[in-house]
C-alpha cells in the first residue's frame, strides 16, 4: 500500500485546528511510547520527527493522508505526548487548553489510537485517558507498541496484563521496527475513516 502525506499544520489553541475535510485519526501516548516513529511506519515517510528527547512534540501537528488507488483521504492529528518527567509543569498546563477542546469538541474526529508501551506495566495517566474518552464517547483503539522487544510468551503475558490493568476488550500489538500489526492497524483505521465519511458526508 502506497500512501502520501503532506504537512497540514501545526496548532496550539482551537483557532489554529484546520477545517475539517477528512475523517481525523488522533495518535495519542506517553512522550517516550514511540509515536513519531509509529506514525512514520504507517505512511512509508519520515512525517513526524523522531527524537531522542521525549516530550518535543508540544502542538498537535496535522497531516493530510492519501492512500493510492483509494477514493478516500485522511487526517493524522499527532497529539503531544503526555507523563514525561522532565517536561515543565508549566508547559504541560498549557496543552488542556487546546488538546482537550480537540478531544472533546472536534467533529472530525473518528478514532483515537492510544498508544501503551508493551515492555511497561499498565500506567495511571493511560488508565484516566482511557476513561476520559470513554466519558466523552469517543471511539477508541488502544495499541501496543514496540513488540519486537519481547518473545512470543512474554508478549503475551504482558499484553494480558495491560488488556487487564487498563480494563479494555482488545490490545492491538504493533511494532514500527518490524512492520508487526501495522496491516491491522490499518484496517482499524479504514474503518473509523469509511464510518465518518458515511456520517457526516465528509468528501473531497
Amino acid at each position: 500500500m502506497r500512501v502520501s502525506t503532506e504537512f497540514l499544520l501545526s496548532a496550539v489553541s482551537a483557532a489554529q485546528f484546520p477545517r475539517a475535510a477528512a475523517p481525523e485519526i488522533a495518535f495519542l501516548g506517553r512522550s517516550n511510547v514511540g509515536k513519531s516513529s509509529l506514525l512514520n511506519a504507517l505512511v512509508g515517510a519520515t512525517a513526524a520527527r523522531v527524537s531522542q528527547t521525549p516530550g518535543r512534540t508540544r502542538a498537535i501537528n496535522f497531516f493530510l493522508i492519501s492512500v493510492e488507488n483509494a477514493r478516500t483521504r485522511l487526517v493524522f492529528a499527532d497529539l503531544p505526548g503526555y507523563g514525561y518527567a522532565k517536561i515543565a509543569k508549566s508547559i504541560s498546563a498549557e496543552w488542556p487548553k487546546f488538546i482537550e477542546p480537540y478531544l472533546e469538541k472536534r467533529a472530525a474526529l473518528r478514532l483515537c489510537v492510544c498508544l501503551v508501551d508493551a515492555n511497561v506495566p499498565a500506567q495511571a495517566r493511560d488508565a484516566q485517558l482511557l476513561a476520559w474518552l470513554r466519558a466523552q464517547g469517543r471511539a477508541f483503539v488502544v495499541v501496543a507498541t514496540k513488540v519486537d522487544r519481547l518473545s512470543g510468551n512474554a508478549r503475551t503475558r504482558n499484553l494480558a496484563a495491560l488488556q487487564d490493568g487498563l480494563q479494555v476488550g482488545e490490545i492491538l500489538p504493533v511494532s514500527a521496527k518490524t512492520g508487526y500489526g501495522l496491516k491491522q492497524l490499518w484496517e482499524k483505521i479504514g474503518e473509523a475513516g469509511t464510518e465518518g465519511l458515511r456520517d457526516e458526508g465528509l468528501r473531497r
